[in-house]
């Protein structure tokens, strides 16, 4: 065995963190809060770099099975006037997130990680030591806090540098699909009208995966169960496949999160508890598995952990701060006046330039993948 290392958090970055430290030769035990593995945000987008992580986990076939393939990405007004249109020259996938979750807690106990549910870490400390709410005390080589937002083994380290909510968040929910071909639709379709949007997202023969979004403030467009007359009002040409939304559906309001450093000791902090990332151009769960990937490479590399999580830190934080920008850029003309909007994404589809840094992170080679 190479070591010993404890995960708290059973989400994207957990659970990858665990089968790349477990086919490496740790002893890997992960620690979720929940009485089950579960995930919230309904479906979710897998892009080339996502994929090929977990192509060299074993789970990216449990993952797409199913699942509806991307060739395009169009942006259009509330009138259905196409403002822009991106053709993927790489992989997406839209899937089921708990298929997603299933599929990597499945290749991470086969490469021997245990997963265990009711059991919450609430400090860690730089020597490798845990703190679980239970009141017991665990004694690690690795220490992972892939604890989400809310990290409390982060927050007991200060490792926190810049902290906020944004100005808008969204609803996500799941709606059953009226036949196999509009599950498996090509296109994701995002709909502006005036400061809300509508993400129109197949990601299986089974459902249909919807996110609403809207400026934190516009509170009855964020209201659950939906109003669906208000949002009827804003896209009338998509009245028929709001009133299909049923009782489901999760509000989350966008945060952005930076560190002063990724690690504390013994300590690496991964996910959205390190950079949680505005879902703007769908590399949240991308960036939180490749840095979760190649976690395990660096600690492959290097004898000491403390070198290898400063070796790790120093190779892929650029990447993910870069994708942090992007994706912030892009949710900016969410407060702008329509005709400008309509102007930024006009010209943004057609620059060669921004679609070039929107989808450089989608067209990375992970660490720990072969090119």
């Amino acid at each position: 065995m190479k070591g010993s290392a404890e995960i708290v958090g059973g989400g994207f970055a957990g659970l990858t963190a665990a089968c790349a430290l477990a086919q490496r030769g740790w002893r890997v035990r992960v620690h979720e809060r929940a009485d089950r593995l579960r995930t919230a945000g309904a479906g979710i987008n897998v892009y080339e770099n996502g994929l090929r992580v977990l192509e060299a986990l074993g789970a990216c076939a449990d993952t797409i099975r199913d699942g509806a393939r991307a060739r395009l990405r169009e942006t259009r007004d509330q009138d259905d006037r196409l403002l822009s249109v991106h053709h993927w020259d790489v992989r997406v996938y839209g899937v089921l997130r708990q298929r997603m979750i299933d599929a990597l807690a499945a290749a991470a106990q086969r490469a021997g990680a245990e997963i265990v549910t009711d059991s919450e870490g609430i400090s860690a400390t730089p020597a490798g030591e845990l703190a679980l709410a239970s009141c017991e005390r665990l004694k690690a080589d690795l220490i992972v806090a892939a604890d989400g937002v809310n990290s409390k083994l982060r927050d007991a380290l200060g490792l926190v540098s810049h902290r906020r909510y944004l100005r808008d968040g969204c609803i996500r929910l799941l709606i059953p699909t009226r036949s196999a071909e509009e599950g498996t639709d090509p296109r994701t379709i995002e709909y502006w009208s005036g400061s809300r949007r509508l993400l129109y997202n197949p990601c299986s023969t089974t459902h249909l995966y919807l996110a609403l979004s809207m400026p934190h403030d516009d509170v009855a467009a964020r209201a659950l169960p939906l109003d669906k007359s208000l949002w009827q009002a804003s896209f009338p040409h998509l009245a028929p496949l709001i009133e299909r939304i049923g009782a489901d559906g999760r509000y989350d309001r966008f945060e952005y999160i930076r560190l002063k450093r990724w690690s504390s000791g013994r300590v690496a902090v991964i996910g959205d508890a390190a950079h949680a990332i505005p879902p703007n151009i769908g590399q949240g769960a991308g960036c939180a598995m490749m840095n979760a990937l190649s976690l395990g490479v660096y600690l492959d590399r290097h004898a000491n952990v403390e070198t290898a999580l400063q070796a790790w830190e120093r190779a892929e934080r650029p990447l993910t701060n870069h994708t942090q920008r992007i994706s912030r850029l892009y949710g900016m003309p969410t407060f702008w006046p329509a005709p400008l909007r309509t102007l930024f994404y006009s010209l943004a589809g057609r620059s060669r330039w921004l679609t070039e840094q929107r989808t450089r992170t989608a067209r990375h080679i992970p660490t720990g993948t072969k090119a």
